[in-house]
């Protein structure tokens, strides 16, 4: 089980209210969880003016976790600063660069051009930076189906395969800029949906965060075998991204 704080046996899974261990529970509350904020999180999204930003992005995981998780709305650079996180081979972005990376997919999402021609870049990006311990498949979908409506279209996620959305989302984290989660998932777009259908067309998903498969702590990036393995997967990504001038954060 993925245990970042080392203190599972304890305090539960991920600290979670309930000090709750058994990872079929765990899934249960959670998504019981999911459905019930999720028309609060849609309308917080929804009263957004202007283009979304990170802190709506931490928000809304607030909104849809908080009720199981006290961490909720933080992310990784605030709770495992020094952690490195994996999913069957693929690395997360640094901590410090969990912001960098969603905020590319949020300034790429905010055109509404380039998202209708870019959907999975978006998603994939998200879905790098990992921000959070837990929820961020969840908190994407919400997100990216609200930047997707402002651009006048949907994703219609009932007409995906989980196990095949999950390869090709794997494949654009580790090779972005290809195409290829865009190639998967522009075939199903559709036309656009009120927001007061979303909760019975995403709610009832089977969460989109992993496949059975575990995140892993690779180790601490204070390790040099873990830092070298984690540069030698951004140097097979080969996607930098330059921070704006007002983000006060590095380059990924």
């Amino acid at each position: 089980m993925f245990d970042p704080f080392k203190d599972c046996e304890t305090s539960g899974y991920l600290r979670n209210k309930f000090a709750e261990k058994d990872p079929q529970i765990v899934q249960e509350l959670e998504h019981q969880l999911f459905r019930a904020s999720l028309d609060e999180a849609i309308t917080h999204l929804a009263k957004r003016r202007g283009a979304l930003r990170y802190e709506d992005f931490l928000a809304a995981h607030r909104i849809l976790f908080e009720g199981f998780y006290p961490w909720a709305g933080q992310d990784r650079a605030a709770t495992a600063p020094e952690i490195a996180v994996t999913k069957a081979g693929t690395w997360f972005c640094h901590p410090a660069h969990a912001q960098l990376a969603v905020h590319e997919g949020l300034r790429i999402g905010s055109d509404k051009r380039l998202l209708r021609q870019r959907p999975g870049e978006v998603m994939g990006l998200f879905a790098y930076g990992h921000p959070f311990l837990d929820g961020n498949g969840r908190t994407m979908l919400v997100v990216h189906t609200e930047l997707c409506h402002r651009a006048g279209f949907c994703i219609e996620w009932h007409r995906t395969n989980k196990s095949d959305y999950l390869t090709a989302l794997s494949a654009e984290i580790a090779t972005p800029g290809k195409g290829i989660l865009d190639a998967y998932l522009l075939p199903v777009v559709g036309e656009s949906q009120e927001r007061q259908a979303w909760g019975g067309m995403i709610g009832g998903l089977p969460g989109r965060d992993g496949n059975g498969v575990d995140d892993a702590v690779a180790g601490n990036y204070r390790d040099a075998e873990v830092s070298e393995q984690y540069r030698e997967f951004e140097r097979r990504r080969g996607y930098r991204i330059e921070p704006a001038a007002d983000d006060g954060a590095g380059s990924v």
